[in-house]
């Protein structure tokens, strides 16, 4: 390809509203353009480290008997009635009704579909276990899209469907899609990668896992024990809570807190720590309304993928004083008089402690010298806080690592969350009919694509892998109006093309600065320079993007074959990391 009739253009400037590495780069490189919110068009150099990504995608899931297939965008809304998810999916979902006045859906993912395609498909047991999988354009309407390709609204994944027999069937095969999403993520040049025990969410089902890009820019909070390797996500990660003193408490009193409302207002009021109090999180469900309230540690804070399970419903923001005749900022633990079916919860933090601090359930006043095991002896406790930075492992007790990250991908045992609501069944030997039960496996490709910039990235550019670089080279002459560095530069660009190597040929006739500038900016993994002086010496610098070794300069006449044997040990080099030779 000529860089002269490739369409995008590389600019200097750090564009608008980009703030993390990947979006500045991408937009500057000429790799992407915004279309909207969280709608992005990919530029050729993006669009072909895509179909490099989707490449390799492919080439794993059919390692493991993945069948390609292709469900629609547009979906009715009979087929997500049937699985509940029209009306409990809210905002996040595109509804419309097409010229006939009948509810459409735009897909956000494709549970629904995939069951409907093997529905009178699959009707035996021996026609399992069976894996699906399709490479597909889906649309989210996200609130608060961000970070370039990192959290859109338009997006592309690739998304599997497995269908299995037994519950021992489907962990088989889990744990061999786990092990092939590693070497996804190896080939694609990844290092810096997590897989962490994930929050099922709107997927259902129990079992989830999450590959993460550990990153600061990442938005999810990960739970790391460097000793053992337990990782979680922040959303179901569990702790051994930091140890509170246990001193007796004395007798409880009430006392007048004022306008203190709250933790930060009552710890300053009463000269206490927080960690000797008590606080209450209130919600609503979305289901039928009804009142939630979390104690907490006052230190601590609340878990609300965690509290959503306990009640099973997604939560709502509520004002206790309107809805519930509660004098918010001062309830409290004792003598709490809520509405009959209420969901209260007292979080394990909790758990054994004395000389609390709590509301007193009446305005402008708390309790102090609350004791857990005195004052609330028959208090069950759950855990529905989030893991603070230094609280322990569950498994080893060693301290905990909290870090971040970008999910780039996830696994899930979805059981028979949607066989059953859907009617599916197979027909088993001993002539009973069974729900098949499922997994289903997603892998982001615009979040690989800015993923792997966040890690490779340095201050001058993108780094490509050479696995899923746009061109494998970036032919530099310098000069182009010197005949020999014109007419080398032209038979060195046509002799590449025809051993096989990707190129960019920079053809344009522009100052050294700008081409060597913009070689940086857009990333191939090698940079071939040739101008007078190097001519003069028969050779060309070769540079490896990144690399701070010092360049090559090799003899013309051996460039081609030696270019060769460096794209094939850089690949090679890949691929043993990712069959684990190398590690």
């Amino acid at each position: 390809m000529k860089i002269s009739k490739l369409v995008g253009k590389r600019v200097k400037e750090t564009p608008n509203n980009a703030t993390i590495k990947s979006h500045i780069l991408l937009l500057r490189a000429g790799y992407i353009k915004q279309v909207g919110a969280g709608i992005f068009s990919l530029l050729p150099p993006a669009q072909r480290v895509s179909l490099k990504i989707q490449k390799i995608i492919r080439e794993e899931m059919n390692k493991i008997g993945g069948q390609e297939v292709l469900f629609p965008v547009v979906m009715p809304r009979e087929l997500w009635d049937m699985s509940g998810r029209y009306s409990s999916i809210k905002e996040e979902m595109v509804r419309f009704k097409d010229r006939t006045g009948h509810d459409m859906l735009l897909g956000m993912t494709h549970e629904e579909a995939a069951v409907h395609m093997m529905m009178n498909t699959a009707t035996s047991h021996e026609d399992l276990p069976v894996m699906i999988y399709q490479i597909q354009t889906k649309f989210r309407d996200e609130a608060r899209p961000r970070g370039g390709l990192i959290r859109v609204r338009e997006f592309t994944m690739k998304d599997a469907y497995s269908f299995h027999t037994s519950q021992e069937d489907l962990d088989v095969y889990y744990k061999k899609v786990y092990d092939t999403y590693i070497r996804i993520y190896k080939r694609l040049g990844f290092k810096n990668f997590v897989v962490v025990e994930g929050d099922n969410g709107i997927m259902g089902g129990k079992v989830s896992h999450e590959y993460m890009e550990v990153t600061d820019v990442g938005e999810d909070s990960l739970v790391i024990c460097p000793k053992c390797g337990y990782s979680s996500n922040m959303e179901v990660a569990v702790s051994v809570k930091d140890e509170n003193d246990h001193t007796i408490a004395g007798e409880k009193e009430e006392v007048f807190t004022g306008n203190a409302h709250t933790i930060e207002e009552v710890c300053k009021f009463l000269e206490i720590d927080a960690k000797h109090t008590a606080k209450a999180v209130c919600y609503k469900t979305a289901t039928d309304g009804k009142l939630v309230i979390a104690f907490l540690r006052g230190d601590h804070e609340i878990n609300e993928s965690k509290l959503a399970k306990q009640v099973k419903s997604e939560l709502e923001a509520v004002d206790v004083e309107e809805e519930f005749s509660l004098p918010a900022g001062n309830i409290g633990m004792l003598n709490l008089n809520v509405p009959e079916g209420s969901h209260i919860f007292f979080d394990l933090s909790l758990k054994g402690l004395e000389n609390l601090v709590t509301g007193a359930n009446k305005k402008d006043f708390h309790i102090k010298n609350v004791s857990m095991t005195r004052d609330l002896p028959d208090v069950n406790y759950v855990d529905i806080s989030l893991v603070k930075q230094g609280e322990k492992c569950v498994r080893c007790g060693e301290t905990l690592n909290l870090t971040r990250g970008i999910e780039i991908g996830n696994i899930f045992q979805l059981g028979t969350k949607y066989t059953k609501a859907m009617g599916m069944k197979v027909n088993m030997p001993d002539g009973s009919a069974k729900e098949p039960i499922m997994g289903c496996y997603g892998i982001g490709i615009g979040r690989c694509l800015a993923s792997i910039v966040e890690e490779k990235a340095d201050d001058k550019g993108l780094i490509w892998p050479m696995t899923i670089a746009p061109w494998q080279v970036y032919l530099c002459p310098l000069r182009l109006d010197n005949e020999n560095v014109s007419a080398i530069a032209d038979e060195l660009y046509k002799k590449m093309e025809e051993a096989g190597m990707e190129v960019l040929f920079d053809d344009r006739n522009v100052s050294a600065g700008i081409k060597l500038t913009d070689s940086e900016l857009m990333g191939m993994p090698i940079r071939v320079v040739i101008s007078p002086k190097t001519l003069s010496n028969g050779t060309a610098e070769v540079t490896m993007r990144g690399n701070e070794k010092e360049p090559l300069f090799i003899p013309i006449g051996e460039l081609i074959p030696e270019l060769k044997v460096m794209i094939q040990d850089e690949i090679d080099d890949i691929e043993e990391y990712a069959n684990g030779k190398n590690n």
